[in-house]
């Protein structure tokens, strides 16, 4: 969600340039702003899984492209949840690299716990992930990326450019302290997040707080 990426860039972590459109007009003029390829997501509070209205589309190429899919993703919101409060369309910036998953969840004897791994199939049905309590080292971020099974590929392979390590451990020790000074935080989830020879930016982010 939008609010949930605005409270974890105050601790550092870059998501990619994006923007909320109210109108079919305003989701054209933030993608030519941004420039093509854009990705485009629902907001709102009331529908927590957007898959469930279709509310994700990935690799948008052009202006006829960003409002038929505005028209679809509204269309289909309001058709599956009437009652749902829209903010609007979130037009963000498309971006490619290795897909990676910081989490959190509190655990309620030891506190904050952080989660890493590679996206996709690998968090899915691989179980593919190295977890930590909190707070963590740079040498506990560094064992981490490299504990996981998906460590190779992260190094590059047929011919990509391995991901910026260091900036996968700055983003993870970010994390860890937002964790802990952030005590009302109770589940986290930035996911994806796109890893490349520049550096780490998100793509999306969840953040559960204490009631």
């Amino acid at each position: 969600m939008v609010e949930s990426e605005e409270f974890v860039e105050r601790y550092g972590v870059k998501f990619c340039p994006s923007g909320v459109a109210e109108t079919e007009e305003e989701a054209v003029a933030l993608a030519d702003k941004m420039g093509y390829p854009v990705v485009m997501k629902i907001v709102s509070r009331d529908i927590v899984h957007k898959t469930d209205v279709n509310g994700v589309r990935v690799w948008i190429d052009n202006e006829e492209e960003v409002r038929e899919v505005f028209r679809d993703m509204l269309g289909n919101a309001r058709a599956k949840f009437p009652n749902a409060v829209i903010k609007g369309v979130q037009v963000q910036k498309q971006k490619s690299g290795y897909e990676i998953i910081v989490g959190s969840k509190r655990d309620p004897q030891f506190g904050p716990t952080i989660m890493f791994g590679l996206g996709g199939v690998f968090v899915e049905v691989l179980e593919d992930v190295a977890i930590r309590v909190c707070p963590i080292t740079r040498r506990d971020a560094e064992e981490m990326v490299m504990e996981i099974k998906g460590y190779e590929a992260l190094k590059g392979v047929r011919g990509r450019k391995p991901a910026d390590l260091e900036a996968i451990e700055d983003v993870l020790l970010r994390v860890s302290d937002m964790l802990m000074k952030e005590k009302d935080i109770q589940e986290l989830d930035l996911n994806p997040m796109f890893a490349n020879h520049k550096g780490v930016v998100g793509a999306d982010a969840r953040v559960v707080l204490k009631r």
